[in-house]
């Protein structure tokens, strides 16, 4: 699929817990890409310098290589560690307060949106695979309805053609 590889897919670092799947953070893909100019638009967005803006997703084991500040102290990561789960959606209390009340509204969308999906593709294919799909089908989402090119979660606009995708996908970033 353009923009991602069965890697990717695979991947549990990129299986971020709460289910705002890192394969699409604008963060980890201008990490990836190595992508300088996307980089210093991420940081201006979430208010970190260029050095900060980088990660190579939130589940990566202790020390991790290189994670986005916010993801280190990520309240909702700790919590599913020290349940031992790998996800918000082997959780009988999700969602929680700590999703409800998560900083970015739009995070709080996905995060609603995403989980009982990941839940149903694990009840279906099995843990494994199960996750795996779950993390295709977040990629698969992430493309320009209009052109077809990836896209990262929040975007507003799709940066090949210029089309608005926000309503179609995660909604306004202000609320």
């Amino acid at each position: 699929m353009e923009g991602w590889d069965d890697s990717e897919f695979e991947n549990r670092n990129l299986m971020a817990p709460c289910g705002l799947y890192c394969g699409v953070c604008g963060v980890y893909i201008a990490t990836r890409d190595n992508n300088e100019k996307f980089k210093s638009v991420m940081g201006k967005l979430y208010g970190t310098s260029l050095e900060q803006t980088e990660c190579r997703g939130c589940m990566q084991p202790e020390p991790p290589e290189k994670i986005y500040g916010f993801c280190r102290i990520c309240t909702i990561r700790q919590c599913v560690r020290s349940r031992n789960y790998y996800s918000c959606h082997q959780c009988a209390e999700w969602p929680c307060r700590m999703i409800n009340d998560f900083g970015f509204v739009t995070g709080v969308r996905v995060m609603k949106r995403s989980i009982p999906i990941w839940r149903e593709k694990v009840a279906k294919l099995g843990d494994e695979k199960g996750s795996v799909e779950w993390a295709r089908s977040e990629c698969e989402r992430y493309h320009c309805p209009s052109c077809g090119r990836p896209l990262f979660r929040g975007a507003q606009r799709c940066r090949a053609c210029g089309k608005s995708v926000a309503d179609e996908l995660d909604g306004s970033l202000k609320g």
